[in-house]
């Protein structure tokens, strides 16, 4: 596989406290990156930087060889683990909006051929993410597996070649959680998407990536410990290529496996 992001020494820096420095990256297309790490080690941040919702302090980040552009595009899609819709807007509305955005940029309507066609591509996503039939469903007659499931069809409607996924499935229960890991692992192989997912359960991260990035300290400094940020101290590359069958009854945080 080809390399398609590249990290180049990048630092961020907030004032004094240093949140990341030193991160080297390869990130090949088509891969399944999981990011996990200690609370405060950075992994948000690393994710915005990708996303382009803020520049790193010092350093590089390519995309096919080019320098990543420091506004969101099209190219990279997110999803948080707070469902990020619209509650005045319906299931179906809610999804044409990425769509009406990026055609309309002015209007942010779409008219006539050009609507039709934008409804169909939104109800042939919707019903690749199981909510074909709750078009037009409103957020809060929806359960969170639903709305997150909507959020994913938001972020993918626009087909974004990377797909961040920052904490998604923390907040759902077991069983939901077990049929989202289904349904991002289907939609990963379906549009051949990069996914780069930070979470804190290790066996969600082992069970859906195809590599494995730990980011913490390497050092340390008790009279000036904001001085010193995280790196990827691990970088464990798995030869599995389809994820393991999701376990619903058991959910192993990194603060469980730090504390055992």
């Amino acid at each position: 596989m080809s390399v398609l992001l590249s990290l180049r020494d990048v630092w961020v820096e907030y004032g004094d406290k240093v949140v990341l420095e030193r991160v080297n990256l390869d990130i090949e297309a088509g891969s399944f990156v999981s990011i996990i790490g200690p609370s405060g080690a950075g992994k948000s941040s690393l994710l915005r930087v990708v996303l382009g919702q803020e520049v790193p302090t010092r350093g590089s980040i390519l995309l096919d060889g080019a320098p990543l552009k420091p506004e969101c595009e099209p190219d990279r899609g997110v999803v948080f683990q707070r469902y990020s819709v619209f509650p005045h807007l319906s299931v179906l509305g809610n999804t044409l909006f990425g769509l009406e955005c990026a055609r309309a940029p002015f209007t942010a309507r779409l008219f006539g051929a050009r609507r039709r066609a934008a409804i169909a591509e939104a109800e042939e996503m919707l019903t690749a993410v199981g909510l074909g039939d709750s078009l037009h469903l409103y957020p809060t007659q929806m359960s969170g597996g639903m709305q997150q499931r909507l959020a994913i069809a938001q972020a993918l409607i626009k087909r974004p070649r990377i797909l961040l996924l920052d904490e998604p499935f923390g907040a759902l229960d077991p069983g939901i959680r077990a049929d989202m890991h289904a349904l991002i692992t289907r939609l990963w192989n379906d549009y051949s998407l990069t996914v780069i997912m930070v979470t804190h359960d290790i066996r969600e991260a082992f069970s859906l990536g195809t590599r494995v990035l730990t980011l913490d300290k390497r050092r340390r400094d008790p009279h000036a410990p904001h001085r010193f940020g995280a790196t990827a101290v691990y970088d464990l590359p798995l030869t599995k290529r389809a994820p393991a069958p999701a376990v619903t009854d058991v959910s192993i945080t990194l603060d469980d496996f730090c504390n055992n």
